[in-house]
């Protein structure tokens, strides 16, 4: 028992932590190049351990301790060797608050990675959402009357069948696109029979695409489901983030735009035209759209503006006046929401993250909206708080050095 709490307490332990942390780190930040930022922070830094790196295009056998390892190894280092060597005596109390400082950071940041979400909540204006969605889950929804069944897109996977006991039939999976494209099949470009003979995939053409990396682009999954029950198959069909996303919707009409406006809002009602089979009477609307956290309250964009500086194109403010409508609290009233001045309401915090609004968003008769990123991190205050009691602490043992040293000066 000794030499396992001499191991804990080891300050060679903590350097050594140290170092495979700094290494991890520049390993795990270099791999954000090819793995992209979300998928790097799940392989490298939310991982025991980690097997395998993505360097400089090229795939490095490595095996290197894990984020959670490091964080927890580090937290019981610390903790250990603040119970094995704690002495509350005013000589000691700097370095003890110091150390308590550096453990809330890491119980802290355990919190947040365990806690927090990130969503966002599209909008245009005059629109009102009661809900915020995720920027990379997904989910596949059926829709019946007021029942609606969500499955999580990560639990389907190509070739798998999922039957679920409030539906009456099976969902096969017959593939997976984690990216895709999207065409209108106009009639001088048929050139290829449609993906199915069902639905959506009738009027527009859906192709796989290379999975995105950057921060600046997204992936828009894409799938091919067949329905069916004991009596056979209703019908093999397209779900697709580009029928279930207003903003993919929106992004569609835009592109089609050159064509006329009236012919580019054809084009969009098309491609949200609702997908429904019916089993035993009983009609199931279904479609692929970003998992959805839904709020007690709801938010009315009253206006998008977006200003520039004078002469140039270059971005001054982006500025969203939202209307918050409680009806639990009977609450309702106007906020504005910049990017230096955000809301903080319900537990979740409301950043200005982007906008589509001006002048030329207005010439071109697009719909001014905005893009609100919605966080929920209930443990946001530990590091200030972490960061404040190692100040502290180190201030303290500072000066009652200092002042013993002058004492002593004096003294002489």
């Amino acid at each position: 028992m000794n030499k396992i709490v001499k191991f804990f307490v080891s300050l060679k332990l903590t350097v050594t932590l140290l170092a495979f942390a700094i290494v991890l780190v520049f390993v795990g930040t270099i791999a954000q190049a090819d793995e992209g930022l979300y998928v790097a922070q799940s392989h490298y830094f939310r991982q025991w351990l980690v097997v395998g790196a993505h360097l400089f295009g090229h795939k490095v056998p490595l095996i290197l301790p894990g984020g959670y390892l490091i964080g927890t190894l580090l937290l019981v280092n610390l903790v250990v060797a603040h119970i094995y060597r704690f002495q509350l005596t005013t000589k000691k109390i700097g370095i003890q608050l110091a150390h308590a400082g550096v453990i809330l950071l890491l119980v802290g940041q355990l919190a947040t990675d365990l806690l927090a979400r990130e969503l966002q909540m599209h909008f245009v204006e005059g629109e009102t959402r009661k809900y915020s969605e995720s920027a990379g889950q997904y989910e596949l929804i059926i829709i019946s009357g007021d029942e609606v069944t969500a499955i999580p897109e990560r639990i389907l996977a190509a070739g798998d069948q999922l039957k679920i006991d409030s539906l009456p039939f099976t969902i096969s999976v017959k593939s997976v696109w984690k990216n895709s494209d999207v065409n209108f099949r106009a009639p001088m470009l048929q050139n290829a029979p449609p993906l199915t003979t069902n639905g959506v995939a009738l009027n527009f053409d859906f192709k796989n695409a290379i999975e995105v990396k950057s921060m600046d682009e997204r992936n828009i999954p894409t799938m091919v489901v067949e329905f069916s029950t004991p009596a056979g198959s209703l019908g093999t069909w397209v779900v697709s983030d580009w029928i279930g996303d207003a903003a993919l919707v929106e992004a569609v009409r835009n592109t089609y735009a050159p064509m006329g406006l009236e012919m580019a809002q054809k084009i969009a009602a098309q491609l949200i035209v609702p997908q429904t089979i019916e089993v035993n009477g009983k009609k199931f609307t279904f479609t692929l759209r970003p998992a959805r956290v839904y709020h007690p309250y709801s938010l009315t964009l009253l206006k998008a503006t977006h200003t520039v500086y004078p002469g140039t194109d270059i971005p001054k403010d982006f500025r969203s006046r939202v209307l918050i409508d409680n009806p639990q609290t009977g609450e309702k009233r106007e906020v504005e929401i910049s990017m230096n001045h955000p809301l903080r309401y319900g537990g979740y915090t409301y950043y200005q993250y982007q906008m589509t609004a001006g002048e030329a968003v207005v010439k071109a008769g697009q719909a001014q909206s905005s893009v609100l990123q919605v966080v929920r991190n209930p443990s946001w205050l530990t590091p200030y708080i972490g960061c404040a009691m190692v100040g502290v602490g180190l201030i303290i043992q500072f000066l009652y050095h200092l002042i013993g040293f002058v004492s002593k000066r004096k003294a002489k």
